[in-house]
């Protein structure tokens, strides 16, 4: 049946085709309606996860090796070091600028610029906000030795290997009173003091 309206004193009928075309415009709209917020969704969801993807580079890329290692505290891992070496053995702890294994036969303390590449990491991290680290710096650690009067064996850069204990520690470099690392520090036993560039240290052997 076919509708009517008034219009001007005149009645006009809306017959089934203009119906049928008002319908067809409703859905057409319903549809163009859906596919702009389908697109608008798709558009939100692909900006959401290029922000994650830049926080997630951004927050790796602030990422160090120090922070790497210190997620692996207890695991075992190998060292490998500038000049060729590489030291084994479980990670004990990490400082501001060093690393402590523990060997086989003694602990070993690296400094971190002496290290090249490591075995056996995975990509786990801990962070400084995560949990703070230790801020004893090389030097500090050095003093205590010295203070402990411990023997050491210390391996330089140019493959000089001496062993001793330290005397005393200054901003960058040691004096290593030498001796041989079974006989305790005492005038008759000490060769000679050398002074050792810190920069230069390739490990510490701590027997």
């Amino acid at each position: 049946m076919a509708l009517g309206v008034q219009q001007d004193g005149a009645r006009v009928h809306i017959g089934p085709f203009r119906r049928l075309w008002r319908y067809r415009d409703a859905v057409r709209w319903e549809w163009l309606f859906s596919d702009l917020e389908a697109q608008a969704e798709a558009d939100d969801r692909a900006s959401f996860e290029a922000e994650v993807g830049d926080l997630v580079r951004a927050e790796q890329g602030a990422i160090r090796l120090r922070d790497r290692l210190r997620a692996h505290v207890g695991c075992d891992l190998a060292l490998h070091l500038r000049r060729g070496g590489t030291v084994e053995g479980g990670l004990l702890d990490v400082g501001a600028d060093w690393v402590l294994l523990r060997g086989v036969a003694a602990d070993v303390l690296l400094p971190l610029a002496a290290v090249v590449a490591v075995s056996g990491l995975s990509r786990s991290a801990l962070s400084d906000e995560a949990r703070p680290a230790r801020a004893l710096r090389l030097s500090v650690v050095l003093r205590g030795l010295a203070a402990d009067r411990a023997p050491v064996a210390v391996e330089l850069a140019g493959g000089l290997t001496l062993t001793g204990t330290v005397d005393r520690v200054g901003a960058d470099h040691l004096d290593l009173a030498v001796h041989a690392l079974d006989e305790p520090r005492r005038q008759g036993s000490v060769t000679g003091v050398r002074t050792l560039a810190t920069a230069a240290i390739e490990r510490l052997t701590v027997p």
